[in-house]
This record gives structure tokens, sequence and C-alpha cells, in this order.
């Protein structure tokens, strides 16, 4: 009797130790590798073209340093998407697959728009003496690609870590962000290059394909 009821307790004990699938121990999982191999990869390349262009020797002759507002706020929105526990998220198949669609589309541009621009590329909204109005390779499409390559990225990114809510904020940061850019940088160029420039806003949309 004694043995039988040291057997009982014991299995007491076991059972109360042993998680129950019902528990939050059993049921949350933490993002899986490749998703941040996805993301790793992603921004890397997106980012590399940056890092290797040949910067201009030519001081820019006119900066409107308003233009910088637009750079935090963007960077906020990026911050947004970080917010919530990305480490325990599960992306589906379908966000994995867009994701990588949107990285690569953000990579293409950051390539084909920085080497189009070439040593024209600052952070700053400015104009250099010898400044010229790029309407080739991407910039056929849109007045600016690089902030159409950092909305791509922006996508891809949420939706890998970000839940619904804190995606639609980022996304509404961001783009308020870069239209404070956009204006200034189209008043700067409006002023440099004059008709030429009008036609091209009129027929090109700024960053949104199709979106004028």
């Amino acid at each position: 009797m004694e043995a039988r009821a040291q057997a009982a307790a014991q299995g007491q004990i076991d059972s109360a130790a042993r998680p129950s699938p019902n528990s939050s121990c059993a049921t949350i999982s933490p993002m899986p590798a490749y998703a941040y191999a996805i993301l790793v990869a992603g921004w890397l390349l997106w980012m590399t073209p940056f890092a290797l262009i040949k910067r201009g020797r030519n001081p820019a002759k006119h900066i409107d340093r308003r233009a910088r507002w637009g750079v935090v706020i963007v960077a906020i929105g990026y911050s947004l998407l970080w917010q919530g526990k990305f480490w325990l998220r599960h992306p589906q198949s379908w966000q994995m697959i867009l994701a990588v669609v949107f990285f690569a589309l953000g990579i293409l541009l950051s390539w084909t728009s920085t080497r189009a621009l070439g040593r024209q590329w600052r952070i700053d909204a400015g104009l250099s003496s010898d400044h010229e109005l790029i309407m080739a390779g991407p910039y056929r499409f849109v007045r600016h690609p690089i902030y159409t390559s950092m909305l791509c990225v922006l996508l891809a990114t949420g939706f890998v870590v970000a839940p619904l809510p804190l995606f639609l904020l980022a996304i509404v940061v961001f783009v308020f962000g870069t239209e404070i850019r956009v204006r200034i940088e189209d008043k700067l160029l409006a002023s440099q290059f004059g008709e030429t420039f009008h036609q091209y806003q009129q027929n090109v949309p700024a960053y949104i394909p199709f979106l004028k």
C-alpha cells in the first residue's frame, strides 16, 4: 500500500510539472530562421549600392534642410514595424512570398536608381552646380525610384514582422514623411529645370507607379 501511494504521489508531481497542451509554452513558437535570413539578406542587398556609390565632390549650391524632417518621419515609419513581438511571429507562406517579391523589387530599384543617378545622389535635398535632370533607367517610370525601393523594403519587412495595425500605421507614417521629401525635391528641380521638369512631372508618377 505504501509503495502504491508513493507511486501515485510521484505521478501527480510529474503531471503537475509537465506543461499542458493548452499552455502558452506549447502554442508559441519563435519566428523561423528562414524568415530572419530573408530579412537580413533583403536589407543588406538593398543597402549595398548606397555604400558603393561614389558621391560627387562638388558641394551642393542649394540645400533645403527641411527635407530632413521627412527622413526622420520615414525612419519612425520603419521603426514602427518592429514594435510588436516580431520574434514570436510565424509568417504564413503567402506573406513570405510577398516579402521576397517586394525585396526583389526594392533591390532592383536601389541598384538601378543609384547607377542612373551617379554622383548626384545625396541624403539631403539639394542641387549641385552641374546638376542634371535624370529621366533614364527607372526614372522613366517614377520620378523618385529610390523612394519606391524604400517603400518596397517597408512592405517586405512588414509582411514578415508586423501585425496588421502596426503595418498600416507604418505605411501611413512612411508615406507622410516621403511626401515631405518629394514635394521639397520637386520644388528644387522645378526651380532648376523649369518647363522641362513640369512636363516630366505631369507624365511620370512620383514614387508609386500609375499614381500621379
